[in-house]
């Protein structure tokens, strides 16, 4: 079966939703002839998965859901996906590869501290690493003290964690003078988009191979996708989804090796078929085969969210942006914060940043540094203030970077 053909299919089951009833109202799946037509649909945001509450995305009838997952809720209502027996083997079956693709053995002994619950974190982790034959050791978030324990009596191989809880327990491993009882050799890392200064300090302190696993809750979750031993970019497994890029602003589809929104539409979902769904992601394809031999397309790593953008005094800031500057400061840790405030009328943006330097008249010249870098590359002048390492909040969730104060 064609892709063209495969997508045809994939609407065709969307459309026993009640969502997709009303938001393709008009639309024959059998008028899609070819990608062209396809490029024609209409989107699909969170905002409508949210309007869907609690199960106007279910395509199957009540006997053929056998779970629910749903999104945080943090920012409104939640989003409910509902799972099939067969989308939860399927989500395996990726997983597993994800493994497989970082070199994973059914040898190893898998930790996984993302939480488990109704987030599409610790269960998916789980689910891969048994597939793989390999021990699952379901720690979930949180009590670092333990963790540390299970990992040097459990002799775990593998961390799969948030990049802000793996640097957390690779600066408590270090401080506690126990990393030559680790006996950690790689580390699954998603959820949050990360720098690559961030990712030398993880690799560094805890002496690991680092991979970016990627996945969102929409979408089964984590483990659709991960980078290979080239380490450049992400593999996509296209078997189970339909990826496009395309113009956040426009909506247009870009060419290959373009930035712009990742796309997905699910081949194969059953529970929760989704079609044109925005990511919000900000990526490109990679062209060209991977000298992995994986013979699956990729995305590059991460650089954002279209919806991450903050502006400030007419300056476009993306998390990315900031990464990518700081990593080329010496002095100047993977950790920062930004606060924008409105104070007497005018934005003011404060840039804090973690540094080994001692807090003094070095720390000021590092300042000035960063205001300089800042201005010249973002075009803007935020007040830098370093701070010791360790004094920013570490989370064993997602860090928060940015703290837009003005509404």
């Amino acid at each position: 079966m064609n892709t063209t053909e495969q997508i045809k299919k994939a609407i065709q089951h969307a459309m026993n939703s009640k969502f997709y009833q009303k938001h393709f109202a008009g639309i024959n799946a059998e008028d899609i002839k070819s990608i062209d037509d396809f490029n024609k649909l209409p989107f699909t945001d969170k905002e409508d998965l949210r309007d869907a509450y609690p199960f106007g995305l279910q395509a199957v009838p009540d006997e053929k859901i056998i779970r629910i997952h749903s999104s945080s809720g943090t920012t409104g209502t939640p989003v409910i996906i509902p799972y099939t027996k067969k989308d939860v083997e399927d989500w395996a079956i990726m997983f597993k590869r994800c493994y497989e693709t970082a070199g994973c053995t059914n040898l190893d002994r898998i930790h996984i501290t993302p939480g488990y619950g109704l987030w599409t974190a610790g269960i998916g982790f789980q689910a891969g690493a048994e597939l793989l034959g390999a021990l699952a050791i379901p720690m979930g978030p949180g009590n670092t003290d333990k963790q540390i324990k299970m990992m040097i009596d459990l002799k775990s191989t593998v961390i799969c964690a948030t990049s802000s809880y793996a640097l957390l327990l690779a600066e408590e491993i270090e401080k506690r003078g126990v990393r030559d009882k680790i006996h950690l050799k790689k580390g699954v890392i998603g959820s949050e988009r990360w720098g690559e200064k961030m990712r030398k300090r993880i690799a560094g302190e805890l002496g690991v191979e680092l991979y970016d696993i990627y996945g969102l809750t929409e979408i089964y979750g984590p483990g659709i996708g991960i980078n290979c031993q080239k380490q450049d970019a992400m593999h996509m497994w296209t078997d189970y989804m339909y990826c496009e890029i395309i113009d956040p602003k426009t909506g247009q589809i870009l060419p290959d090796g373009e930035t712009g929104e990742l796309v997905i539409t699910t081949l194969h979902k059953e529970g929760a078929p989704l079609i044109r769904y925005r990511t919000h992601d900000l990526t490109k394809i990679v062209p060209g085969k991977c000298e992995c031999g994986l013979d699956f397309p990729r995305i590059a790593t991460l650089i954002g969210r279209s919806d991450d953008m903050v502006k400030v005094r007419g300056a476009i800031i993306y998390p990315s942006r900031v990464d990518e500057l700081l990593s080329g400061i010496d002095g100047v840790s993977s950790e920062y914060q930004i606060m924008i405030d409105h104070l007497n009328g005018k934005d003011i943006i404060t840039l804090f940043f973690e540094t080994k330097i001692e807090i003094g008249d070095a720390s000021h010249n590092l300042e000035k540094t960063v205001e300089h870098e800042f201005k010249q590359k973002i075009g803007i002048t935020p007040k830098a203030k370093a701070v010791g390492m360790g004094e920013l909040p570490r989370s064993e969730k997602k860090s928060t970077r940015v703290f837009d104060n003005r509404y």
